[in-house]
């Protein structure tokens, strides 16, 4: 390859982040609860000062460390309150993971082929990663700092035993893990274990697990242990709360949140990993050639294969189940399927891959076919969109998507074919942020009502909320003095402090609480929680709602 293909190469990648990453980052209003929890805790951070101890609503809120909130509270400090700065982070962590995968691939390969650029393509273009990186969720944070830490421990082991390189490459491995820790919590840990253990096994090098160990334990501790130790100091319940119920109930508890049989990964991951698994029959195909390849590939691929492997077992193994927590392994997994769709066009046959490219032609031509006769043809409660702009964009997502495809798959020059097809579904990944159907922004981005009336809200104001859209109560009306009505919810922790008991009301308490202050209380809350209130409550002055399956706000 000459140095301009490269250049080109890189150049393409960077466009295609800017597009799909960083453009649609505005796009659309916040979700509850997930984004406006992480838009919420690190404004209260900035606004009290307090970059020690979490806290939503002013009540303290102890399911993550704080490393997650740290990095969302430096991007508001720096662009403003806003969805961009709000989602920035994660955008950035998925850019810079393509970069890592780039740059691993390229010092293993020694830039002989376009495998680096295409693992990071395919990372890119991952429907998961696609549309979780452009989400304010801490997972891409962590997955971040887990990627860099895999990434520095297998360099560290391709390097002399002892050499100033290897101990370099140990310690920064621990600094990011240490991160990540400060992210999510013992997690953190767990996943390098399972990773290199396995790996440094099948490689006959059981002594390194005692002789590597302590330079990235080291680092570890140098970045998390300050504040683990300050809050500790200030909230001495804060490691009983989150080790015992944020991460054994979790992963162990009958009673974990979001529970899902041991399949549920296996189930969801063809999607999440959608278009590439249509040619990843393909791809393992080619996988099968690694005994033509270099040694410093083969030991790569085990090192990826157990980066994938024992990872998602182990959350598969876990109770509670998000396709948020499998995110981890989606970076071997990217190099892996490039590893082997490279090594395709080295067999006599590229039929699987063509099989799969026409898979891929035929699933988005009848996406768009099927969508269009719902919208046109279908049952007025099947119809998502109720504008049409919406579902049109869609369709012609997906009708670009199936010619370039098209192309990919009568492409001769490997590279290009590889490529085209990677470039896909890029339109239709873009397109997606803005043609979100009307019902999804009524039942989770409460953002439109809550603007128009912030005007509304004095200083003296009382707000009382259901607890789902709480937090994005406070977000929007800068407010962390909000009362629950029945439910704690996610807040449930800092309501159980005595002081903070008197947020919760019951709804019949609720309603006394309005007669008390006449003219002084607004309630923000879905339909079915204010039907079901409504009896306990007085005559409102004016409700206003966001629609039929969203949220309203009332004022008293």
């Amino acid at each position: 390859m000459t140095k301009m293909t490269k250049t080109q190469f890189s150049f393409l990648l960077l466009t295609l982040f800017v597009v799909l990453y960083l453009l649609p980052l505005g796009a659309r209003p916040l979700f509850v609860q997930d984004e406006t929890r992480y838009a919420e805790v690190p404004r209260e951070i900035i606004a009290t000062g307090d970059w020690v101890v979490p806290h939503g609503d002013g009540l303290r809120y102890f399911e993550k460390p704080v490393m997650g909130y740290w990095l969302s509270a430096a991007a508001i400090m720096a662009l403003g309150e806003n969805n961009f700065a709000v989602r920035l982070p994660s955008a950035l962590s998925s850019g810079l993971m393509a970069l890592m995968i780039l740059l691993l691939c390229g010092s293993v390969t020694k830039w002989r082929n376009t495998m680096p650029w295409l693992a990071a393509l395919v990372f890119l273009t991952s429907f998961a990663v696609a549309s979780i990186g452009t989400f304010a969720v801490l997972d891409n944070a962590l997955n971040l700092f887990l990627t860099g830490t895999l990434i520095c421990f297998f360099l560290a082991t391709e390097q002399e035993p002892g050499s100033r390189r290897e101990r370099f490459l140990l310690l920064a491995s621990g600094l990011l893990v240490g991160c990540a820790f400060l992210i999510k919590g013992f997690l953190a840990f767990a996943l390098p274990v399972l990773t290199v253990t396995p790996y440094l096994l099948s490689q006959g090098r059981w002594r390194d697990l005692f002789r590597m160990v302590w330079l990235p334990v080291a680092g570890a501790a140098l970045v998390s242990l300050p504040w683990s130790f300050m809050i500790q100091v200030r909230e001495p319940d804060f490691w009983h709360y989150f080790f015992w119920n944020e991460n054994v109930r979790r992963f162990l508890s009958d009673s974990a949140q979001h529970k899902q049989p041991f399949w549920y990964f296996l189930a969801v991951l063809p999607a999440m990993f959608l278009p590439w698994i249509f040619v990843a029959p393909a791809a393992i195909q080619g996988l099968r050639a690694a005994d033509r390849d270099h040694e410093d590939e083969r030991r790569l691929f085990r090192f990826c294969l157990c980066w994938f492997l024992f990872p998602f077992l182990f959350f598969s193994a876990s109770s509670g189940k998000l396709i948020t927590y499998i995110l981890p392994c989606f970076p071997p997994l990217a190099i892996l399927t490039a590893m082997g769709l490279i090594r395709v066009f080295d067999r006599p046959s590229i039929r699987g891959l063509q099989r799969g490219m026409l898979v891929t032609v035929l699933a988005a031509g009848l996406g768009a076919l099927g969508l269009a006769a719902v919208q046109l043809l279908g049952p007025v409660h099947l119809r998502a969109f109720s504008r049409s702009w919406k579902w049109l964009l869609l369709v012609s997502g997906l009708v670009t998507m199936a010619l370039v495809t098209l192309a990919a798959l009568r492409c001769r020059e490997k590279t290009r074919k590889l490529f085209l097809f990677g470039l896909a579904p890029a339109a239709l990944l873009l397109i997606a942020h803005f043609a979100i159907p009307a019902p999804a922004l009524e039942m989770k981005a409460p953002a439109a009502l809550l603007e128009r009336h912030v005007t509304d809200i004095r200083p003296d104001t009382l707000i009382l909320s259901g607890n789902e859209v709480a937090l994005a109560v406070c977000w929007y009306f800068k407010r962390d003095d909000v009362f629950l009505v029945e439910r704690a919810g996610e807040l449930q922790y800092g309501l159980s402090y005595t002081e903070a008991r008197p947020r919760l009301l019951s709804p019949l308490e609720a309603g006394e609480f309005i007669r008390k202050h006449p003219g002084r209380v607004v309630l923000v809350a879905g339909h079915k929680e204010y039907a079901r209130w409504r009896p306990f409550l007085p005559q409102p002055v004016s409700v206003d709602s966001s629609g039929a399956r969203g949220y309203l706000f009332v004022r008293y």
